[in-house]
């Protein structure tokens, strides 16, 4: 082998010697491995109530956070709750930041490209909410109005293939940039879901309401791709709590009502 040749090689194994120490973890992973590692860490969003907010420490609460702590229960391991956000959350999980997320995840097709969903957990209505002055009756009154979403979110796809070109849409951060942008004037109307929206009226009561249903969506929880196991067992978690009452139970505790009736899929 002459020199160059032996450089060039040397060269290219170096690189692939740094690819392998710099690449991502593994993404299979066992139900075993997380008995064994005595802990599992999920992505919750923190601004979501009452699916996800926090207590009076600070600490992740809310429905996702319960639904959480049950499932670490069930495995006999600690439940690590990390905050994640709408745009960053399927993101944390592909790169092995965390190991699930209960994150008021929607199911779509777009995202099960993305991702592997357990059975759904929850379910959530997203609605088009602004301002009692402002009539908007269907998606074709959005043509000149400014409406806020939170940033790569279901109500931001629900609103995004409903709008008329015409319509600004302006896409923040989280639910709680979107509506305090409502509430400042900012935007005539958001795209948010019951739960926030219910938020909005205690707040500001009238000045506000409902204008139309965009989307009834479904919640699971989210894997990273190739686990069978993990889902499995995901699948038969969601199902023996709701059987159980448990799942019932934080319904009632967070939202007020009854687990709602879902589709297995």
């Amino acid at each position: 082998m002459n020199i160059r040749l032996h450089r060039r090689t040397a060269l290219a194994l170096g690189l692939a010697a740094c690819a392998t120490a710099f690449a991502p973890l593994a993404s299979a992973q066992s139900v075993a491995d997380i008995k064994k590692k005595g802990e599992i860490t999920i992505g919750m969003l923190v601004d979501f109530p009452p699916y996800g907010t926090t207590d009076a420490k600070n600490q992740p609460d809310g429905y996702d956070a319960d639904v959480a702590k049950l499932l670490a229960k069930d495995l006999g391991v600690k439940a690590n709750i990390v905050p994640v956000t709408g745009p960053n959350r399927i993101p944390f999980l592909l790169t092995n930041k965390v190991d699930l997320l209960i994150a008021s995840l929607a199911v779509t097709p777009e995202r099960a490209k993305q991702v592997d969903f357990s059975v759904p957990y929850a379910a959530a209505t997203i609605v088009l909410y602004g301002s009692s002055k402002v009539e908007m009756k269907s998606p074709a009154d959005l043509k000149g109005k400014r409406v806020g979403v939170a940033r790569a979110s279901t109500q931001d796809v629900s609103l995004t293939a409903v709008a008329p070109e015409g319509t600004e849409i302006r896409r923040f951060d989280d639910d709680a940039s979107a509506m305090q942008a409502l509430m400042s004037g900012q935007v005539d109307a958001i795209g948010c879901s019951t739960t926030v929206a219910a938020q909005i009226a205690k707040r500001a009561g009238s000045n506000f309401e409902n204008k139309f249903n965009l989307r009834q969506q479904v919640m699971g929880i989210a894997m990273r791709p190739g686990q069978p196991e993990l889902k499995k067992t995901l699948d038969e978690f969601v199902e023996r709590n709701k059987k159980n009452g448990e799942l019932n139970k934080l319904y009632q505790k967070w939202l007020g009502t009854d687990f709602p009736a879902l589709p297995n899929s």
